[in-house]
């Protein structure tokens, strides 16, 4: 569901569901890396929401950090 911003442009805001297909995980995935406060997201009563652009920041950095550790160079 989008959002307007300050810039009046499109924001799209997902909920857990959506976050877990966007990364192709389990939804218990997204709930803790959101315990261990891993995840940007914010509360709406009692559920949570994203901004995809964070999410998108939030993955970018986390690749960037992990780089060759995940990725090992075959010999």
């Amino acid at each position: 569901m989008p959002i307007f911003n300050s810039n009046a442009e499109m924001t799209p805001i997902l909920t857990v569901g959506n976050v877990a297909e966007y990364l192709h995980v389990h939804p218990s995935t997204i709930y803790r890396l959101l315990k261990k406060g891993q995840l940007p997201a914010f509360k709406v009563g009692s559920d949570w929401r994203f901004n995809r652009e964070a999410i998108d920041r939030w993955r970018a950095d986390a690749e960037r950090s992990q780089g060759s550790i995940n990725h090992p160079t075959r010999q």
